[in-house]
């Protein structure tokens, strides 16, 4: 869950392509999923969980702008976790972004897992698993992954799965939150 209770700054996170991944294990009772057309009410309220939209309706609006689509690649890249009863309890996508130069960059996009199930080891499944699909469907790039402070505690497990906070956006361009984004991690892990 967000915790918009710090100040707000953006940050970008890498990992090189070849680093090793770990399996994507889950905890007893959990297992993976693609995504299946109408899973985005699904995923719309996962991210409304989580704090990521004020309410489902904008997350629907933002699924089906930025994700709908590419309807065949939520196929492959769009993941869940669903837990023993079948109910989708996280959910991660191996995605893109292409800048305006036409340089398309691998992303670890949209990480969540519903409060209450959250602290049990998903998320790092997620990721692991996403990772893979990365390595096996992206050219060779770093893999990025955007964030903010708010996500402070997903930061910490980025970096434990080998990602590096950057001082710099994915154009290359400098990252104008960077320094603003240190100073309050540096106070939060204080």
């Amino acid at each position: 869950m967000l915790d918009k209770t710090i100040p707000y700054a953006e940050i970008w996170m890498y990992r090189s392509k070849n680093l090793p991944v770990n399996e994507p294990i889950l905890p007893e009772g959990f297992y993976f999923k693609s995504y299946q057309e109408g899973d985005e009410v699904e995923w719309a309220a996962i991210e409304t969980a989580v704090s990521e939209f004020e309410n489902e309706r904008l997350a629907l609006d933002y699924f089906k702008e930025k994700f709908a689509p590419y309807s065949k690649d939520l196929r492959t890249r769009l993941l869940f976790v669903l837990d023993s009863s079948g109910e989708k309890v996280g959910t991660c996508s191996a995605w893109w972004k292409e800048l305006p130069n036409g340089v398309r960059y691998p992303l670890v996009h949209w990480v969540a897992v519903k409060p209450g199930y959250q602290g049990k080891g998903l998320a790092k499944a997620m990721v692991n698993r996403t990772l893979k699909l990365l390595q096996e469907l992206e050219q060779n790039s770093p893999i990025y992954l955007h964030t903010q402070t708010w996500s402070y505690a997903a930061i910490h497990l980025y970096q434990k799965l080998g990602f590096e906070i950057t001082d710099k956006n994915l154009d290359g361009s400098p990252n104008v939150d960077y320094q603003k984004a240190m100073s309050i991690l540096a106070s939060i892990r204080n």
